[in-house]
């Protein structure tokens, strides 16, 4: 590792630490929600170590206890955790010219939202050594978090259970509403999709559906529609385009 490359890989890790204290604190709540779909310590760290994504976990955890298909489970992930290919192809734009297939590689295993947002605001070309310091420091937070979740979860009081498993939805709270504030495009497409879920509850052909896949169909035709009759472009661009 070169001087720059460790120069780069420290700042990493100091600007992870405030991510790394948020994810545990997160990943906490999430334990708690793995713990009541079954999950031990052992396998909530290896799904966080593994996946580190807040939603897509979550709904690999709903899923599983609600007896949801292999292929619906992957299928679900695949659809919720998209935005990481789109983050990659901006991150990898700007990397140095001349970094090695492995290393960029590399940088697209470290994304999240949170290290691409840091990572992706540098003002110059991004070292991938500086995604990799973020990394080490969040993650690993990310998983002791669930897996001590899941423990205090079978330790704790029952009603202190179900106050910590409700602190999650703070966390998609904390998603949609800013995004909600600032659009009101996205605003209706959220309580479109509000109304949607709880219909297709009770819809005569769509209610006999699993949970997994009504999510899935939802997901899919919401986002869908969305996005053909509110396209969004990018500057220099317009409508005719």
């Amino acid at each position: 590792m070169s001087g720059k490359d460790r120069e780069g890989f420290v700042l990493g890790m100091r600007h992870g630490i405030p991510i790394a204290m948020g994810y545990f604190a997160v990943a906490f709540s999430l334990g708690i929600t793995a713990r009541d779909c079954g999950f031990s310590p052992l396998q909530g760290f290896v799904a966080s170590i593994t996946t580190y994504a807040s939603a897509g976990q979550y709904i690999g955890f709903t899923l599983y206890a609600a007896r949801a298909t292999l292929i619906q489970l992957i299928l679900m992930t695949v659809i919720t955790n998209a935005r990481y290919l789109l983050m990659g192809f901006a991150l990898n734009q700007r990397l140095p010219e001349g970094t090695s297939l492995g290393k960029r590689l590399l940088t697209g295993l470290t994304i999240t939202d949170e290290i691409f947002g840091i990572t992706i605001a540098r003002p110059w070309e991004v070292n991938p050594f500086y995604p990799f310091g973020a990394f080490v420091v969040s993650v690993p937070c990310w998983s002791v978090g669930t897996a001590l979740g899941i423990m205090m979860g079978n330790i704790l009081p029952a009603a202190a259970v179900s106050a910590l498993g409700v602190a999650l939805y703070g966390m998609f709270l904390a998603v949609i509403v800013p995004a909600s504030k600032k659009d009101k495009i996205v605003a209706a497409v959220v309580l479109v999709s509000f109304a949607a879920s709880f219909a297709a509850v009770h819809a005569p052909v769509v209610s006999g559906l699993s949970a997994g896949n009504r999510t899935i169909l939802l997901t899919v035709v919401i986002s869908s529609c969305a996005a053909i009759l509110f396209p969004r472009y990018e500057k220099g661009e317009n409508n005719e385009q």
